[in-house]
C-alpha cells in the first residue's frame, strides 16, 4: 500500500492508496503534465527563438543578447515567476477546500502586486549597460546588451499577468486554453521575430520587440478566456476590497517563493556572467548560453510534471514550505556549486567546462537536500496548516456578517 495526501471537503488526512487508485492518480497527473510540457516549452521558446536568430547576425550580437538575457532573467523574469509561485500554494489549497471565489481574489491580488513590482525592475533595466560595465563586462558587449534590455521592458507587464493566470487555470485543470494560446502565440512569434530581426533592420532590438509583442498577444488571449469563459464562472471575481486585503497574504508566500526560484535560477545565469570574465569572453559566454538554453528546455519536462503534482497533492510550493526550498538552494548552489565552479573554471583553468561542472555538482546536492526534506516532512501537520489557512478567512467573514446583523 502507498500513502498519499488527499483533500476532500476541506479536510486533509493521510489514507492508504491502493495500486488501482495510484494508477488513476497517475493518469490525472499525466493528463495535466503532458499539455503543460507544451505550454511551458512554447512560452520558453518565446525568449529562445530570438537568440537563435540573433546568432546568425554576428558573434557580438549573440554574446550581447546572451548577457542581456541572463541579467534580465536574474533581475526580472525570475523574480516575477518566483513570486507568482505563491499562487500555487494559495490557489491550490483554496480550490481543494472548494473556496472557489478565493482563486479569483488571490489571482487578481497577484496581478496587481506583480505589476507594481515591474516598475522598479524597468528602472533597473534602463541602466543595464552601466551595471554590466560595473561588474567588469566588456564595454562594447555591455552597450549592446543594454539596448536589448530596454526594448524588453514592455514584456515585463504581460509576463507578470501570464504567470499569475497560469496557476489559476492550472489549479482548475483548465490546461487546454493555455495550450492553445501558447501554440497560437508561438506560431505568431516565429515569423514576427524573423521579420523584425532580418527584414526591418532592427537586429537585436527587433528580437526584443518580438518577445514583448508576443507576450502581450498571449496575455490578452488568455485574459479574454478568463473573463468570458463559463469554465471560470465559479472562480471569477471583480476587483474589490478583498483583492487588496489578499495582497498581504500573497506577499507572505511570494517572498520565500521568489527566494527559492531566484536562488536556483540566478546560479545558472551567473554562469554566463562568469564566462564573460574568461579569456575570449564572446565565445565562452555564447557557448555556455547555448548549453544553458538546451538544458532548460530539457528541464521543462520534469517541471511540468511537478506543476501537475502541485495542482492536485502539493510539494514545496504546493505545500507552502518555499522557505525550505530556498535554504536548500542556497546551500547547494552558493555554498558548494558556484564556489566549486570558480575554482574549476579559473584556478584550475578548465574555463567553461569547469564552471559547468561546478554547477552540476550543486544540482546533485540540491536533489539530495530536497528529497530528504520531502521524506522527513510531517504531511499531516502540513495538511492541518493548509486547512486552517484556507478556512480562517471564511470564519472571519462570517464573524463580520454577524456583527453587521
Amino acid at each position: 500500500m502507498e500513502e498519499a495526501l488527499l483533500l476532500k471537503n476541506g479536510d486533509r488526512k493521510l489514507v492508504p492508496i491502493a495500486p488501482k487508485a495510484f494508477v488513476e492518480e497517475l493518469k490525472k497527473v499525466t493528463a495535466i503534465a503532458a499539455p503543460m510540457v507544451m505550454v511551458n516549452m512554447s512560452q520558453h521558446l518565446l525568449r529562445v527563438t530570438p537568440m537563435i536568430m540573433v546568432g546568425h547576425i554576428s558573434e557580438l550580437s549573440l554574446s550581447s543578447v546572451a548577457i542581456a538575457t541572463s541579467l534580465t532573467n536574474v533581475t526580472g523574469y525570475s523574480v516575477l515567476l518566483g513570486m507568482a509561485g505563491a499562487l500555487e500554494t494559495l490557489c491550490g489549497q483554496a480550490y481543494g477546500a472548494e473556496q472557489y471565489k478565493k482563486l479569483g481574489t488571490y489571482t487578481n491580488g497577484a496581478i496587481l502586486s506583480l505589476i507594481l513590482v515591474c516598475l522598479p525592475i524597468s528602472l533597473l533595466w534602463i541602466f543595464m549597460d552601466k551595471l554590466l560595465v560595473f561588474f567588469g563586462q566588456d564595454p562594447i558587449v555591455s552597450l549592446e546588451a543594454g539596448k536589448y534590455a530596454i526594448w524588453l521592458i514592455p514584456s515585463l507587464f504581460p509576463y507578470a499577468i501570464l504567470e499569475s493566470m497560469v496557476p489559476y487555470l492550472q489549479t482548475q485543470s483548465l490546461i487546454l486554453p493555455m495550450l492553445l494560446c501558447s501554440i497560437v502565440t508561438l506560431s505568431f512569434h516565429i515569423p514576427l521575430c524573423w521579420a523584425l530581426v532580418f527584414k526591418s533592420g532592427l537586429g537585436t532590438k527587433g528580437a526584443a520587440l518580438a518577445i514583448s509583442l508576443s507576450y502581450w498577444v498571449d496575455a490578452i488571449a488568455l485574459g479574454l478566456y478568463l473573463k468570458y469563459s463559463p469554465a471560470c464562472e465559479k472562480s471569477r471575481v471583480p476587483f474589490s476590497r478583498d483583492v487588496f486585503l489578499s495582497i498581504g497574504e500573497f506577499f507572505r508566500f511570494a517572498l520565500p517563493s521568489a527566494g527559492m526560484v531566484c536562488l536556483e535560477w540566478w546560479s545558472f545565469e551567473l554562469l554566463v556572467l562568469l564566462s564573460g570574465l574568461l579569456p575570449n569572453p564572446e565565445l565562452e559566454s555564447s557557448v555556455l548560453s547555448i548549453c544553458l538554453t538546451t538544458t532548460s528546455l530539457h528541464s521543462l519536462i520534469p517541471y511540468s510534471i511537478g506543476a501537475a503534482a502541485r495542482g492536485n497533492y502539493g510539494i514545496a510550493r504546493g505545500s507552502g514550505w518555499q522557505h525550505i526550498g530556498a535554504y536548500a538552494n542556497f546551500g547547494a548552489y552558493y555554498l558548494v556549486g558556484i564556489p566549486l565552479a570558480i575554482v574549476l573554471g579559473f584556478l584550475q583553468k578548465l574555463r567553461g567546462e569547469g564552471i559547468w561542472g561546478g554547477i552540476v555538482t550543486g544540482t546533485i546536492l540540491q536533489v539530495i537536500l530536497l528529497t530528504s526534506a520531502t521524506c522527513l516532512t510531517n504531511w499531516q501537520e502540513q495538511a492541518n496548516k493548509a486547512k486552517e489557512r484556507i478556512f480562517k478567512g471564511r470564519i472571519l467573514d462570517d464573524k463580520l456578517i454577524d456583527q453587521l446583523n
